[in-house]
Order: C-alpha cells, then sequence, then structure tokens
C-alpha cells in the first residue's frame, strides 16, 4: 500500500509562489502516476496536473502555465511548483497516486489528507 503525505501548503500573496511536496511511504518508481487535486470550500474536487509513469504531464487549464508538476521516484516523491498564484487557486490540495501495475493494487487510487493553499493578501 501507498502512503501519501502532503506539505508545503500555506499563506500566499496573490502573484507569489509555493512548492507542495508530496511523499509516498511505498515505492512509486514506474509503477503508479501521480496527480495533484484541489478542492475549494463548496466546489468539487477537480484535477490540477498529472504526471505519468512515462514522464508526460497534463494540467487544467486554468492553471496551465502557471504550476508545474514533477516527480522524483528514486525518492518517492512529487511536487507542485505552484507560481503567479490567484485568489481563486485557494483550496485544499490532495496528492493522488493510480495504481498502473503490474502491482496486485493495479487501478487503485490513493489519497492524502491534503494541504490547504490560502491566496490572499
Amino acid at each position: 500500500q501507498v502512503q501519501l503525505v502532503e506539505s508545503g501548503g500555506g499563506l500566499v500573496q496573490p502573484g507569489g509562489s509555493l512548492r507542495l511536496s508530496c511523499a509516498a511511504s511505498g515505492s512509486i518508481f514506474s509503477n503508479y502516476a501521480m496527480g495533484w487535486y484541489r478542492q475549494a470550500p463548496g466546489k468539487e474536487r477537480d484535477l490540477v496536473a498529472t504526471i505519468f509513469s512515462s514522464g508526460g504531464t497534463n494540467y487544467a487549464d486554468s492553471v496551465k502555465g502557471r504550476f508545474t508538476i514533477s516527480r522524483d521516484n528514486a525518492a518517492n516523491t512529487v511536487y507542485l511548483q505552484m507560481n503567479s498564484l490567484k485568489p481563486e487557486d485557494t483550496a485544499v490540495y490532495y496528492c493522488n497516486a493510480r495504481s498502473v501495475g503490474p502491482t496486485w493494487d493495479y487501478g487503485m487510487d490513493y489519497w492524502g489528507k491534503g494541504t490547504l493553499v490560502t491566496v490572499s493578501s
């Protein structure tokens, strides 16, 4: 099983930057696609960015060009670099791991508990 712990959230001014980290207790080398999701109060949990085992990435239109997702499989860590932050980026950010096999948990999603990002002056 994979356990995920997010860190790096906090209060930042509009236009500022934050880097979120997601540390995995189990190895994510090759076997997991990783993603960041966020949920604002009263809204659904939405995809922010994903990074696949191949290294390919996808981003939500709202963050494209501002956010960058990366992964260090050897360190079992995924990052989300957030630049040019806007008030509408305020949300709880969740780390996600999806098994792509060949592990026993193929197709299973794992979630962190979330880290709060507040963008306000």
